[in-house]
This record gives C-alpha cells, structure tokens and sequence, in this order.
C-alpha cells in the first residue's frame, strides 16, 4: 500500500512482521483481534506524511508472525517483552504508542510494566482496566454476561477454531469487522454468528472486498489459534499481574472511543470513564482527553480513518 515497508526482524526468540513508513519520531501502533497491522494502515499513511516513523507490527500469533505452540506463551510479559524487543532492535528509546482493543491492553500493560519507554498513548476502545484481586476476569465475565459470551467461549482450546472452520474465515471475519453493535458480543453454540444466506452481510463503506480479502488471506493461512491464545491468558495474567494491584499508569493519555462500542457500553464502564470520583482519572492521573464519537462502533480507526488519524496527531504533536 502506497510505499509501506515490510520485513521481518528476529525479536525475543520469534520472527515479527512490522510493517512501516516515513521517518522521524516513531509512533508504534498495535492491533487487537482479529485484525492485523492492516487495520492501521490509513494512520500509517497519514502519520508518516506529517514526519513520523509509522511502526505496525503483526503482533504475536498474528499474520505473519511468528505464532508459539504452547498457550502460555501469549502472556502479557511476553507481549510487552516483544514490544521492548522491538525497540531496542530499532534504537527507539521512547515512542509514541496508539492501540486498539487487545492490543490496547497489552500497551497498558507496557505503560504499566515499562513507562520510561512510552511518550504517550492514545487509547482506542479499551480503558485502562484496574486488577480487582477479588475477582478472575472470566469468572466475573461469566457472571455478568453468561458462558456464550465471546471472551468465555474463546477459552477451550480449539473449540471456537473448529466453529469458525464450519463456517469460514472470510463470512466469520465480515460478520466481526464489520459489527456495529453495542450490545455484549455472544457466541451461542447454535448457529455461533448469526450467518444465514437469507440474511447476507452488507459491508460498508470503509471495510471494502479488497480489504476483507487481505485479512481473510492472512487468517486462512495461519488461522485464528495464536490470537485466541492472548484470551486464553486472561486468567494467567490476573495471576502473573498481583504485584501491580492498584498501580497508577502514569504516562499521558488520550482515550477515544465510539458511543456504539461494546466494550465502552459494558456495565461500569462509563461511569468509570467519566467519573469525577476516582475511576478513569485516579488511576490514570496524566488522562488528558476523552472523546467519545457520536454514532461509531468498535473498530474506530477503520470506520472513521481520518478523524482518528488528525486525533492522534493533535495529541502527540504537543509532546
């Protein structure tokens, strides 16, 4: 696409696919699932046509990357392990991080663990999300929304791998990329996404063929195990993180997300965001910025490209 560069460097004990452009300060973007380095490359373009060194790598299990056999090889350490690998391998000292989803919590997680490495972030969808020791994540998300829900049903290895077989990584992968909906993401075991031919999906307009076949492309080749495997860790990372209970993160913070995300209308989660006692701002007190864009779903920086690209710049440009 339009001059990004590709190759694959030897980081941590893996090979890692890094796609990236232009020169100058290094903004390092990372993907969640199920997406790719892809999923950045409008804001690949944008930032390296104003004087950045746009980084997106395909992280750990994705793409082409390197994807480990054992599960417990996807935990949060290993994640920011390969980011801090990474930078060292391209003598970048401190960059600029922007995440989305899953890899929004693995860049909180490296705010967290590794500060003196980030300049700031700007933080799509996913908040920052304080351990609460009394409680694993899966029991508590169990409870909340039941077993079908989709974090609950990615756990048993090879299960949800199987389901999508059935029905195919490209409809599997329109079915979720191009989802709007607010409401908690369930799996039921009859018919687990909801595709009937009666029914077919109508991508919009910033999710084209040619986009879904890229993704499709990938995920058929490597399929869906190494990025069902960073869920699979949840558990292990509530474990892995008791030394950090109630840390702060302090690096300055943008969040954006869109009123339509599934994650931003989950129970708590804006008034957490928003509160005026504690929460978000308690826990994060460099937060600078909230933004919540009317009428956008969960895949933010597809769906509104440019206005996430100019948010990005706006906020790293004062740094």
């Amino acid at each position: 696409m339009e001059g990004i560069e590709h190759r694959t460097v030897k980081i941590n004990g893996i090979s890692m696919h890094i796609a990236e452009k232009g020169q100058g300060p290094a903004v390092l973007f990372l993907h969640g699932f199920p997406e790719l380095w892809y999923t950045w490359r409008h804001q690949i373009l944008a930032l390296a046509s104003l004087g950045y060194h746009a980084i997106a790598p395909d992280l750990r299990g994705y793409g082409d990357t390197e994807a480990p056999s054992s599960i417990s090889s996807y935990t949060c350490f290993h994640l920011v392990a390969d980011i801090i690998a990474l930078l060292n391998f391209l003598g970048e000292k401190k960059v600029f991080v922007v995440a989305h989803d899953m890899g929004a919590m693995a860049a909180w997680h490296l705010c967290m663990f590794r500060p003196d490495r980030v300049k700031a972030f700007v933080a799509l969808s996913v908040p920052f999300r304080p351990r609460n020791p009394k409680c694993k994540p899966i029991k508590m998300l169990r409870t909340f929304f039941g077993d079908d829900y989709y974090m609950c049903r990615f756990q048993e290895p090879g299960e949800m791998e199987a389901e999508i077989a059935k029905y195919g990584a490209k409809q599997v992968l329109k079915k979720i990329l191009t989802d709007r909906s607010p409401d908690p993401p369930l799996i039921p075991k009859e018919n687990p996404f909801g595709l009937s031919p009666d029914n077919p999906i109508t991508s919009p307009s910033w999710f084209s063929e040619e986009d879904l076949n890229y993704y499709a492309s990938k995920y058929e080749e490597k399929g869906f195990t190494g990025g069902l495997n960073h869920y699979r860790n949840l558990e292990l990372n509530w474990e892995l993180t008791a030394p950090w209970t109630g840390v702060q993160v302090k690096v300055p913070v943008k969040y954006i997300t869109g009123d339509l995300d599934m994650v931003y209308n989950m129970p708590g989660v804006k008034d957490y965001v928003h509160s005026n006692k504690g929460g978000f701002k308690k826990d994060v007190p460099l937060l600078e910025e909230v933004v919540v864009m009317e009428g956008v779903g969960h895949f933010i920086n597809q769906e509104k490209a440019e206005d996430i690209s100019n948010h990005i710049h706006d906020f790293i440009s004062r740094f």
